[in-house]
This record gives structure tokens, C-alpha cells and sequence, in this order.
């Protein structure tokens, strides 16, 4: 008879605490992973010949 009880819910408690902290943990580790690969790896191909890199102030106009 023992097939028919209804299933366990959810954990409560500690465990449903443990999760939320690994969860939150996880997402800051792979936030920072991203962070470190986007300053370290160079990109894949080159600027394009009509566009001034990101980090380079567009000239100004001469008035």
C-alpha cells in the first residue's frame, strides 16, 4: 500500500537555506568567471575598418 501516499513535497529548512545559498553562490562564480574572461580573451576577429574600437572617444567635428 505504500505506492499510493502521496510524494514528498519540497525540502523545507536547512536544505531549501543550503540551496538558495549555493544557487546565489554559483551565480556570483559565474559572473565573475565572465567578467574575467570578457577582460582577458581577445576577441575572435578585428574592429571593423568603418567603426572606432569601444574604448577610443569618437573625434569631434571641427566647428
Amino acid at each position: 500500500m505504500g505506492r499510493h501516499r502521496r510524494p514528498a513535497g519540497p525540502a523545507k529548512g536547512p536544505t531549501l537555506q543550503a540551496r538558495r545559498k549555493l544557487a546565489a553562490g554559483l551565480a556570483g562564480a559565474s559572473a565573475l568567471v565572465a567578467t574575467v574572461l570578457a577582460l582577458t580573451v581577445d576577441p575572435a576577429a578585428p574592429p571593423a575598418p568603418d567603426r572606432t574600437p569601444a574604448g577610443v572617444p569618437a573625434p569631434q567635428a571641427a566647428p
